[in-house]
Parts: C-alpha cells; sequence; structure tokens
C-alpha cells in the first residue's frame, strides 16, 4: 500500500528546472537555440542588405531606417517574448548592439 502512494507522489512532485534547461529549453522541453526566422528580421536583414548595395541618397537613408526599426522590433521581441533566456539574451545584445550603433553613427 506504502508502494502505491510513493508512486503517486513521485507523479505528483513537480521536478525544479535546471540551469540548463532554464537556459536552452522551451517551455514545451525542446532545447531551442535556432528558430525559423520571423518578419522582422528578414525585413532588417533584407534592408541592411540593400542599405550596403545602394547608393548614398534618400533610398539609402529609408534602407537604413528599416533596417534599424524592424532589427529593433526583432530584438524587443526576443527580449521580452523570448521561449528561453538564451533567446532573450540574446535580444538583449542585438538590442544593445543596435543602439551602441545607432549612437556612434549620429556622431559621424
Amino acid at each position: 500500500m506504502s508502494s502505491q502512494l510513493n508512486r503517486d507522489l513521485e507523479k505528483f512532485e513537480t521536478k525544479e528546472p535546471t540551469l540548463f534547461d532554464r537556459i536552452f529549453r522551451d517551455p514545451e522541453g525542446k532545447i531551442v537555440i535556432f528558430q525559423m526566422p520571423n518578419l522582422p528580421i528578414l525585413v532588417g536583414s533584407t534592408a541592411a542588405l540593400l542599405q550596403s548595395i545602394l547608393p548614398s541618397g534618400e533610398i539609402q537613408t529609408v534602407s537604413s531606417l528599416v533596417a534599424f526599426g524592424a532589427l529593433f522590433t526583432w530584438a524587443w521581441q526576443e527580449l521580452f517574448e523570448g521561449v528561453n533566456y538564451f533567446r532573450r539574451s540574446l535580444g538583449l545584445v542585438g538590442l544593445v548592439s543596435l543602439l551602441a550603433l545607432g549612437l556612434n553613427l549620429t556622431r559621424v
């Protein structure tokens, strides 16, 4: 009787997630490091590529603003809605990098 009770208790006990689980696993238990790109990262990457190809002018400036806005949106979403701590830290690094790069470019 007590062995049945012990087995039932083991089922109901929740296992405390490890540091590895918190960093790399999503709520479903899958390890997530790379995900399919979402719309902001695709738009930002395309606009950044166009910015480097296009000659100086209004189109390059617009492309630069679109790239910054889309990549900022991606980083913000990862920071606050990332599925694990790794994705959230990736968003933080991206956001800080974008802000540092943006502030540095305005000085030039």
